[in-house]
């Protein structure tokens, strides 16, 4: 609780915390919580951004308005194009750390505004600084607390933030180049998990600096609430979205809600970076659940619980299913050529001469070939030689993050028109969840490469010609 130099509860005096802040943070970790040497960390969960597949390499005969070969590919399926490196990675596991680094609110103090930066010059002091006019400003001071571990996710690649997060383009791949303004911020949330059983994760908007200080600007919304503590949204927001009956089989999408920077749950803003908060929802928390979204206006992550993880199927599973479907072997309807899906391990580039292709909007798989092509339509637009309806062409990849599957079903669907493949329940679900875009727009995408999903229903059952259909 934020109190204002009460004693009665224990809140320490103005000179105990200038003196305290001079040493630093005291850093104690619990009797017999931490880790045995040689012995596994405990896991809080794993966060995975959605989309993380670049669509790129050569440009391909259908942009070029041309359909003599396969087209081109560049993705990274489940890590980053440039490979997972340190903390700017596709996934990241949070693990108890040697030593809780988790802070709480202490005391709250009213300075005029010129003296807030000098009243937050202490590097080793955490606090929170609500500016409200040019002249009134209230600052927080946190204090250590041994109860958690704090995870910092931002744009930022210096030091105190764990999970460097880059934007994602609508269409799939990270924004990149000088013209690419991101829209994500610097700090953008922490995340605080209890060292102790159930191990809660709790999100927060809003991430400590280097100078261990988050600021809220004149023009930044915030409010003092009913019981006289302070309270904020972040410029562009954290919006979170807890699923329906879980991250299983039986999901369905649950509602968009925002986060403030004490983990007060809101309605959405009427715009994201509306000054005006939404209305407060009480009856529900910042508490992350198996198959959370947390969207950071530029980027999507997916909380998965350890628990929910077990039900995840495996890279292993994943495998043994890519081997099933080929050795069925299904045949091209037209061509009867063999097909076969590629192997993960030989990466994504073009497809090979065996890879299976689909009309998105009929389901029917093929091998590749160049006709039937209606260039009135445009470029990507092939007509179906069993059925005739006209839609986009495209090669079938499977889904390679297994985290993102609700269940070890086969890969019997494809999202359009993207063509990852994975199971019907999988498939449905992600084509019914709505993930933010902009300001105030909302589509469904691809978790594996976030492009806008099409079509009636944004995904197709694929109709194999031979055993598997």
């Amino acid at each position: 609780m934020v109190l204002e130099g009460n004693p009665e509860v224990g809140s320490p005096r103005t000179s105990d915390l200038q003196h305290r802040g001079n040493k630093g943070p005291c850093v104690l970790s619990s009797p017999g919580e931490d880790a045995q040497p040689g012995e596994e960390p405990i896991k809080y969960g794993e966060l995975i951004v959605l989309g993380c597949c670049e669509e790129g390499g050569e440009e391909t005969e259908a942009q070029r308005g041309e359909v003599t070969g396969p087209r081109a590919h560049s993705c990274y399926n489940g890590c980053l194009a440039s490979g997972d490196k340190g903390r700017r990675r596709s996934r990241l596991a949070l693990s108890r750390r040697p030593h809780a680094n988790g802070v709480k609110p202490d005391v709250m103090h009213h300075i005029s505004t010129p003296l807030v930066s000098k009243a937050l010059s202490n590097r080793g002091q955490h606090s929170i600084s609500y500016t409200l006019s040019r002249s009134h400003s209230v600052i927080v001071e946190y204090t250590h607390d041994s109860d958690t571990d704090m995870f910092q996710i931002g744009r930022s690649t210096e030091n105190m933030i764990d999970f460097v997060v880059t934007d994602t383009s609508p269409g799939g791949g990270a924004a990149e180049g000088p013209s690419a303004q991101s829209t994500i911020s610097r700090y953008a949330c922490r995340i605080l998990c209890d060292r102790r059983p159930p191990y809660t994760a709790r999100i927060y908007a809003a991430g400590f600096d280097a100078s261990s200080n988050i600021f809220l600007g004149e023009r930044a919304a915030k409010w003092r609430t009913p019981d006289g503590l302070m309270d904020g949204l972040t410029t562009n927001g954290v919006l979170v979205m807890h699923p329906a009956g879980g991250f299983s089989e039986d999901s369905a999408p649950g509602v968009w809600r925002e986060i403030s920077v004490c983990g007060n749950v809101y309605t959405l803003r009427d715009s994201r970076s509306a000054q005006q908060r939404g209305k407060l929802v009480e009856n529900e928390s910042n508490v992350l659940q198996d198959g959370s979204l947390i969207d950071l206006c530029g980027a999507t992550l997916l909380w998965r619980t350890p628990a929910g993880l077990l039900r995840a199927p495996t890279l292993k599973q994943l495998e043994a299913q890519r081997q099933e479907a080929n050795a069925a072997r299904p045949q091209c309807p037209v061509g009867l050529s063999t097909l076969a899906f590629p192997s993960p391990a030989r990466g994504r580039t073009a497809p090979d001469k065996q890879q299976p292709w689909v009309y998105v909007r009929c389901g029917h798989v093929h091998g590749y070939h160049g006709w039937g092509c209606r260039r009135e339509r445009g470029p990507q637009e092939r007509e179906c030689p069993l059925c005739r309806l006209v839609g986009p062409y495209v090669p079938l990849w499977l889904g390679q993050e297994a985290g993102l599957c609700l269940d070890p079903g086969p890969p019997s669907h494809a999202f359009a028109p993207c063509g990852h493949v994975c199971s019907e329940k999988t498939a449905r679900y992600w084509a019914q969840t709505p993930l933010p875009h902009g300001t105030h727009a909302f589509h469904a995408a691809c978790p594996f490469c976030g492009a806008w999903l099409t079509g009636e229903h944004g995904c197709v059952r694929l109709i194999f010609q031979g055993p598997l259909d």
